[in-house]
C-alpha cells in the first residue's frame, strides 16, 4: 500500500472486491428494472380498465405483482451482500488507517487532538461506506424514475418539454447547493472532532475531574464546543432546507402546470383519459427524480469530504510519519552519544480560510510558534552505566529521552547508538534496543499477564513473576483473587498511579533491552515503593545502559553520572556527592525536596 499512498481512496478498497461490488450494483439495477416493470404493468392495467377490458387489466395487475415479488428477492440479496461486505471493506480501511496511525511520529500526535484521529479512523470511513451504498440505491431509483418520465413525455411532447425544463433548472440549482453544502459540511466535521476529543479526555480523566471539582468548568467547555457544533450544524441544515424547499416549490409548480395542461388536453381530445390518468398517477416521478438526484450530489459531497479527511493521514505535509533507515544492527553495548544536537519544538495549525474568512481550495500547514530546546548539545553515555538528567521543569529533560528513542527527530547533529547514527537504524534495530517507561504509562484493558506479554509474547511464568518482583508489585498481584489474570480496565483504571507505573516498569524489564529509559517513572510512588524501584534499577546496573530523567533527586543518588540541565544546556555533571558539593542549584533542589 505504501507505493500507492498518494492515490489511496475509498475506491481502492472497492476494487479489491470488484466482483461482489459489481454484483451488488447489478442486483440493484435489476430491482430498479422491476420498479419500471411494476409501473408499466400497472399503467397498462389502468389503460385497459378505462377501456373496460377487465380480464387484461387483471392480467397486467398480476404481472405487476410478479415484478414486485421479484423486486423483493433482489432487495433481500442486496441487503445480504451489503451487510456482509460493507463490514469487510470497512474493516480493511480501519485496519490500514490504524497501521498508518502507528507510523505517525510523536510530534504529529502532539500537534493534533485525539478527536482528529478517532473521527478519521472510525467515523469518516463508516459514513463514506454508507453514503456509497445509498448512492447505488439512489441511482437505480433515478434510472427507474427517468424511464417513467420519458414514458410520460412520450404521451405528450408539451408535457415532456415542461419536465425537461424543470429538470434542467433543478440540476443547476442542485449544483449551486452542492457547492455551498460542501463548505458548511467541513465545518460540521471540524466541530465534531473537537467534541470527540473533549469527550475522550473527560472519560480518561474522570478521577482528576472529580478530585479537583472540574465538573462545572468542563461543562462550560463542553457547552461551548456543543454550541459551536450546533451553530455549524444548524447553519448547514438551514441552508440545505432553503435550497430543498425552493427546489421542491419549483417541482410542485411544474406538477400543477402538467395537471392543468393535462385536463385541457383531455378536454380538447388531444390525449385520451387513460393517458391523463397515467400522467396524474406517475407525475410524482419528477419529484422523486430530482430529489434523488439532489441526494446523490449531497452524498458525493459527503464522500469527497470524508475521503479527503481520511487519506490526509497519509499526507506527510499534515501528518508526519516516523522515518527509519535500513541498517540492521544489534545494539548490544547500549552506548549513547549526542553530537552537536539541535532541536526546536514547533507548533503548527492547519489554515483552511483566507484573510477574508473564505475557504481556500488547498489547506496548508502554518507555523504558529517555535521554541528552541537544544542547540549544539554534546555528551556521551558509556555502555552499561546509569546516568541521570536533572533540572527544573522546561529544561528539556523529557525531550532528551524522546530524541534518544527517536520519538522526536533532531533538527541538526547526530544521535549515535553504539556509534551508529540513529537515523540509519531500521525500526526493528532501534525498537529492540530501547525500552521507555513514561511518567504516565498507558495500561491496556487486559489482564496483568496479557499486558506483560505485549512486551515479550513468549515470556514464561517465571520471567513474568521475576519482572513483577523486580518492579516491586509482585506482592500486590498475589493479593488479587485472579492474580496475574486480573483484568485492569481501560488505562489500568483499577490501579493506583504508582501501581500503573510499576506494571509499566515490569513490562519494560521483561524486554531486557540494552538501553532502558525512565522518564520520571517514580514520581507517583510512595517512599517505600520508590525505594523498591530504586533497588530494582540498581540491580540492572552493569547489565543495561540506564538513563533516568528524575524529579526526585533522591532516586538517582547511586547514578554513575548526573547531568544538570538548565535551559537546554548541560551546565554541570558529576556524581551525586560531587554535584551536591559544587552546584548550589542542585543542592537547593535536593534540600527543598527533603524538607
Amino acid at each position: 500500500m505504501a507505493k500507492n499512498k498518494n492515490k489511496l481512496s475509498i475506491f481502492t478498497y472497492f476494487k479489491r472486491h470488484k466482483f461482489v461490488v459489481c454484483l451488488y450494483v447489478f442486483i440493484n439495477i435489476f430491482a430498479a428494472a422491476s420498479t419500471v416493470g411494476i409501473t408499466f404493468s400497472t399503467a397498462q392495467a389502468v389503460a385497459f380498465l378505462t377501456h373496460a377490458s377487465y380480464s387484461l387489466a387483471i392480467t397486467y395487475f398480476l404481472v405487476a405483482f410478479g415484478f414486485g415479488l421479484l423486486q423483493r428477492i433482489f432487495w433481500f440479496c442486496s441487503d445480504i451482500i451489503y451487510d456482509k461486505y460493507s463490514v469487510v471493506i470497512l474493516s480493511e480501511i480501519n485496519l490500514d488507517l490504524s497501521k498508518q496511525a502507528f507510523k505517525l511520529n510523536s510530534e504529529t500526535y502532539a500537534n493534533h487532538d485525539s478527536g482528529t484521529f478517532i473521527q478519521r479512523i472510525v467515523n469518516d470511513p463508516k459514513d463514506a461506506i454508507e453514503s456509497l451504498s445509498d448512492i447505488v440505491v439512489m441511482i437505480t431509483e433515478i434510472i427507474s424514475d427517468f424511464v417513467m418520465l420519458v414514458y410520460i413525455a412520450m404521451l405528450n411532447w408539451i408535457i415532456g418539454l415542461i419536465i425537461l425544463v424543470t429538470v434542467i433548472l433543478c440540476v443547476i440549482w442542485e449544483m449551486f447547493r452542492n457547492k455551498v453544502h460542501h463548505r458548511y459540511a467541513k465545518e460540521v466535521k471540524k466541530t465534531n472532532e473537537k467534541i470527540n476529543s473533549l469527550t475522550t479526555q473527560i472519560v480518561a480523566s474522570e478521577k482528576d475531574i472529580k478530585s479537583i471539582s472540574l465538573e462545572d468548568k468542563l461543562s462550560e467547555v463542553s457547552k461551548e464546543y456543543y454550541d459551536q457544533h450546533k451553530k455549524a450544524y444548524i447553519k448547514s441544515n438551514v441552508v440545505d432546507a432553503l435550497f430543498f424547499n425552493s427546489r421542491n416549490l419549483l417541482i410542485e409548480i411544474a406538477g400543477v402546470i402538467c395537471m392543468v395542461l393535462g385536463v385541457i388536453l383531455v378536454e380538447k381530445s388531444l390525449i385520451v383519459l387513460a393517458s391523463f390518468i397515467i400522467i396524474y398517477s406517475y407525475h410524482g416521478h419528477l419529484y422523486g427524480f430530482i430529489w434523488q438526484l439532489g441526494n446523490v450530489w449531497s452524498k458525493l459531497t459527503s464522500i469527497k469530504i470524508n475521503n479527503e479527511r481520511i487519506f490526509m493521514l497519509f499526507d506527510e505535509n499534515f501528518f508526519i510519519t516516523e522515518k527509519f533507515g535500513d541498517k540492521e544492527v544489534a545494539i548490544t553495548d547500549g552506548e549513547i552519544e549526542f553530537k552537536n544536537v539541535s532541536y526546536t519544538y514547533k507548533d503548527y495549525e492547519v489554515v483552511s480560510k483566507d484573510e477574508k474568512g473564505k475557504r481556500i481550495k488547498q489547506p496548508y500547514k502554518k507555523l504558529v510558534s517555535s521554541t528552541k530546546v537544544f542547540e549544539d548539545l554534546n555528551f556521551k553515555i558509556k555502555k552499561n552505566t546509569t546516568v541521570a538528567f536533572v533540572g527544573q521543569s522546561g529544561s528539556g529533560k523529557s525531550t532528551l529521552l524522546s530524541l534518544m528513542s527517536k520519538m522526536y527527530q533532531v533538527d541538526g547533529g547526530e544521535v549515535l547508538l553504539d556509534g551508529v547514527n540513529i537515523n540509519e537504524l531500521s525500526k526493528h534495530s532501534l525498537r529492540n534496543a530501547i525500552s521507555l517507561v513514561n511518567q504516565f504509562p498507558y495500561i491496556f484493558d487486559m489482564t496483568i499477564k496479557e499486558n506483560l506479554l505485549l512486551a515479550k509474547k513468549d515470556a514464561t511464568d517465571e520471567e513474568i513473576n521475576q519482572a513483577l518482583k523486580d518492579a516491586a508489585i509482585y506482592d500486590f498481584v498475589q493479593t488479587l483473587n485472579k492474580g496475574v489474570d486480573t483484568k485492569l480496565g481501560e488505562n489500568g483504571i483499577k490501579l493506583s498511579g504508582g501501581q500503573k507505573q510499576r506494571i509499566a516498569i515490569a513490562r519494560a524489564l521483561l524486554r531486557n533491552t540494552s538501553i532502558i529509559l525512565f522518564d520520571e517513572s517514580t514520581s507517583s510512588l510512595d517512599n517505600f515503593a520508590q525505594e523498591s524501584i530504586k533497588e530494582s534499577i540498581d540491580k540492572l546496573k552493569g547489565k543495561s545502559t540506564i538513563v533516568i530523567v528524575a524529579h526526585r533527586l533522591s532516586t538517582i543518588k547511586d547514578a554513575d553520572v548526573i547531568y544538570f540541565l538548565d535551559k537546554g544546556e548541560i551546565v554541570d555533571s558529576g556524581s551525586f556527592d560531587e554535584l551536591f558539593k559544587k552546584n548550589q542549584k542542585f543542592k537547593t533542589m535536593f534540600l527543598a525536596e527533603n524538607i
